[in-house]
């Protein structure tokens, strides 16, 4: 036994599990987890998380299915707004030809109203423009003889000898079917638009029409 006269040196060292214990209970006294009988701390506290595992794997399973449907309804949504804007736009076109297409109107008076529609500073306009030219492409490989139940079957007929601004023709429908299908999805710039038109004024002038 040391007396008074020796110098007693203390150790201190770091009681780690000692310091984990601590922890768990405090996370258990907190949360109310396990009943302090009989029962690790620790455990308690991984059984808890394992809970809250199973309860935010439930959640996040559930939020998933509903982003699932908002998406496909989104999508939905999306083809029937595009179908009714394709269709607002050939009753547009429509109401126009019974306008001006008929009623003793010349291929020089409708056109003249397609460069109106071009010249115009409204987008929906050009549109109207395009579909309206390639009513009267239509009409023009009709009477030129090609068959075919539309434009793309009429040019798939043509050849480059006889035809010689086929590749403006195509050029040209290929910018309509894009208004067609697409609807306002389609960017149309009147730089485009004015090209497709200078297009189509090619074709007309290459069978006579203008």
């Amino acid at each position: 036994m040391p007396d008074e006269n020796d110098i007693v040196y203390d150790t201190y060292g770091i009681d780690i599990f000692g310091f984990l214990g601590r922890v768990a209970n405090a996370v258990k006294d907190f949360f109310g987890f396990g009943d302090g009988y009989g029962q690790s701390g620790i455990g308690t506290f991984f059984d808890s998380l394992g809970v809250w595992w199973d309860i935010y794997s439930v959640f996040a399973i559930l939020l998933a299915l509903v982003f699932i449907w908002a998406f496909i309804y989104a999508k939905i949504r999306f083809g029937q707004v595009a179908e009714i804007e394709a269709q607002q736009l050939e009753e547009a076109v429509e109401a126009w030809h019974h306008a001006y297409g008929g009623g003793g109107e010349t291929a020089n008076s409708r056109w003249g109203q397609i460069e109106e529609h071009i010249g115009s500073s409204n987008p929906n306009d050009w549109r109207l423009a395009i579909i309206e030219a390639d009513i009267m492409l239509e009409e023009t490989l009709d009477d030129a003889g090609y068959p075919g139940a539309s434009v793309g079957e009429k040019l798939k007929g043509a050849n480059e000898t006889s035809f010689t601004t086929i590749r403006d023709a195509w050029d040209a429908h290929m910018i309509r079917n894009k208004i067609a299908h697409s609807g306002s999805d389609f960017v149309l710039t009147n730089r485009s638009a004015r090209e497709a038109i200078v297009k189509y004024e090619r074709v007309f002038r290459e069978f006579g029409v203008l």
